[in-house]
């Protein structure tokens, strides 16, 4: 996953200025409000750190881990600059880790695990999953919260049907393609971006004209809703609430994105 990211990191964020983020951030004050207030919370898959930010600025303890040390560099420019501009929160902070999802670890376990913007369904086999989800759990304090969205089954239909996908800007624009396996409910995306060379020898300025074209593939496997609910409690979480689509509501057959909200027991049961 990790080298799938390395050129795609440097446009992520512009492709991305459209996703909901303070839906995901409402989420989770949502869900920590009913369920109680974490200080120290690792934002698992963190990418570029567009919730990790947010939470460190809102006074939360924050670790930042994902696999990708692209995206990781970007995150960190991204809170250094916010401290030149004084946006940092005095009591918040962030920590920035390239760990592996499926065997990450800290020295001290945390109040709360997020990981959003469906991370989970870029583990691809079963196995990968169980390994989260099970560092997840030992990552926790006794009582600890961990929230997490996939994209629903029919979800991944739902991108087959409708590519390909077309962004077209005058400084960048990408082809994406997807082919999706039923069986195996697995689906392949690949992108094939054009972003604009800054003009060299005119003295700056977008006049350039060259554009620099590279390729990317990703994959995304989605999992039934009673199997993931299965591997949390024989892990040993309690699933709390399970619904749909940044609502509190329970999932049904349109749902597009699944949300979970489980809990690590505390040791008085």
């Amino acid at each position: 996953m990790a080298s799938s990211y390395r050129q795609f990191a440097s446009v992520y964020d512009r492709l991305m200025e459209e996703m909901p983020y303070s839906e995901w951030m409402s989420f989770a004050r949502k869900c920590w409000q009913t369920y109680g207030m974490p200080r120290t919370v690792v934002d698992l898959g963190c990418g570029t750190g567009n919730l990790s930010i947010p939470l460190a600025r809102s006074g939360f303890q924050v670790f930042g881990i994902d696999l990708s040390s692209d995206m990781l560099a970007i995150a960190r420019g991204k809170w250094d600059e916010s401290s030149v501009r004084g946006l940092r929160s005095e009591e918040g902070s962030i920590r920035w880790l390239q760990q592996d999802m499926r065997d990450w670890e800290l020295p001290e376990p945390v109040d709360a695990v997020i990981s959003f913007c469906d991370c989970l369904n870029y583990l691809t086999d079963e196995d990968g999953v169980v390994d989260a989800l099970r560092c997840t759990y030992d990552g926790l304090a006794p009582g600890g919260l961990f929230l997490f969205d996939v994209h629903a089954p029919s979800q991944l239909e739902r991108y087959a049907e409708e590519q390909p996908f077309v962004y077209d800007e005058k400084d960048i624009a990408y082809l994406w393609t997807s082919e999706y396996e039923e069986e195996a409910r697995v689906i392949r995306h690949d992108l094939t971006f054009f972003v604009r060379e800054e003009a060299v020898g005119s003295g700056g300025g977008n006049g350039g004209g060259l554009y620099r074209r590279f390729e990317e593939s990703h994959e995304q496997r989605a999992y039934e809703p009673e199997w993931i609910t299965a591997q949390l409690e024989r892990i040993g979480f309690e699933l709390l609430h399970r619904c749909a689509d940044f609502k509190w509501d329970e999932p049904d057959e349109r749902s597009e994105r699944l949300f979970y909200v489980a809990r690590k027991p505390s040791r008085n049961g």
